[in-house]
Parts: structure tokens; C-alpha cells; sequence
């Protein structure tokens, strides 16, 4: 019988996976994998939306951030409680929001105004892999998974990532939670389409 790759197997392919798209390439397919987002009934129907502040291997969510602004969006990104292995919302009003860089390399906001978890209505979601059915594999801390699974949040969750990160299946475990939606460079894909509260 063969043995099932771990959670760690899985991180590490994917690790290279990311790796191997060019800058350029990242560009290109970053744009447009916020363009299928920002052309959704989903996102149109969010007044406050969660965005994460991408690592150089991720879709870049800052056509995501500015987009809102323009629409008249209120944006959140999170602030990591390192201790208490929780996220805050905090609001930005800039991308040159002066920011900081803790744990293994994430950014956050210095400072920022908290937001009640129950007015987010979108949290666009960073993940290493994905499946098609909206599982999700991070790595491995589950601030996401606690944040999306606190009983105040009503909102919807959404994967963003590269068509490349779209993996056939990923182990599940009891407090692993899954996203409402899915975008990639490529498609959007719908698990939850009636979740969304404006």
C-alpha cells in the first residue's frame, strides 16, 4: 500500500512550485487573478473586505486594495498575535501605511484601527495549495482556520492564488475550514455562493 504524502510533503512541492514562476509571469498572473475577483458578484456585494500583504511568492493583493479604495471599500489586513496565535483586523487607508515584519517574515501594519470581526464581509485568503473542491493547505500555524471559524464571522471566505497552486486533493483534518470561493489566474470557483453578506 502506498503511503500518503504528508501535509509537509505537500508544503514542500508546493514551496517549489511557487518558486518556479518567473517575477514577470507572477506579475501577469497576479493581475489577473484580482481582475476575476474584482469583476465578482462577491466582491461588488463586500463593504469591508480582508486582504492578507503578500509575500514576493504570492498573488500580489494590492490591485485588490487599491480597487477597493476606489469603490469606497473599507480595507482590513491582519495583525498577528503571536502569543495569543490569533488575528486582529486592522484598517488601512494606504498601502505606505508604515508596516512591520514579524513572525516567519509577514507583514502587518505598525498600527491600524481594529475592525469587528463580524463586519468583514469578504477575507481573501492566502494559502500554499488548494483543491477544487476548497480545501486549503497553509503553513501550518492556522491563523486562518481559527479566524474563519470564530462563530462572529459571517462573511465569505475566498482562496486567491496561481492555477498553479491547485493541487488534486490535500488531507483534511477536524479544524481545517473550508473557503466559500476560489480565484486563480485562470477561473473562478464557486463552494458557497450564498454566504456573502453585504
Amino acid at each position: 500500500m502506498t503511503e500518503q504524502p504528508s501535509k509537509s510533503d505537500f508544503r514542500r512541492m508546493l514551496r517549489e512550485r511557487l518558486a518556479a514562476i518567473s517575477g514577470e509571469e507572477r506579475h501577469a498572473k497576479s493581475q489577473a487573478a484580482c481582475n476575476f475577483l474584482i469583476h465578482s458578484a462577491e466582491f461588488a456585494a463586500a463593504g469591508t473586505v480582508m486582504l492578507y500583504l503578500s509575500t514576493p511568492f504570492e498573488v500580489d493583493t494590492a490591485p485588490l486594495a487599491l480597487r477597493c479604495w476606489q469603490e469606497g471599500k473599507v480595507v482590513v489586513v491582519p495583525k498577528v498575535s503571536w502569543e495569543q496565535r490569533h488575528m486582529l483586523p486592522v484598517e488601512i487607508t494606504s498601502l505606505n501605511t508604515e508596516m512591520t515584519t514579524s513572525g516567519p517574515g509577514v507583514r502587518e501594519p505598525a498600527s491600524g484601527k481594529p475592525v469587528p470581526i463580524d463586519l468583514v464581509n469578504l477575507v481573501v485568503v492566502p494559502g500554499l495549495g488548494f483543491t477544487a473542491q476548497g480545501h486549503r493547505i497553509g503553513r501550518g500555524m492556522g491563523f486562518y482556520d481559527r479566524f474563519l471559524a470564530q462563530p462572529t464571522f459571517s462573511g465569505l471566505s475566498c482562496g486567491l492564488a496561481f492555477e498553479e497552486q491547485i493541487i488534486e486533493s490535500i488531507p483534511v483534518l477536524d479544524h481545517d475550514v473550508s473557503l466559500g470561493m476560489l480565484v486563480t489566474d485562470r477561473a473562478i470557483r464557486r463552494f458557497a455562493p450564498d454566504l456573502i453578506k453585504s
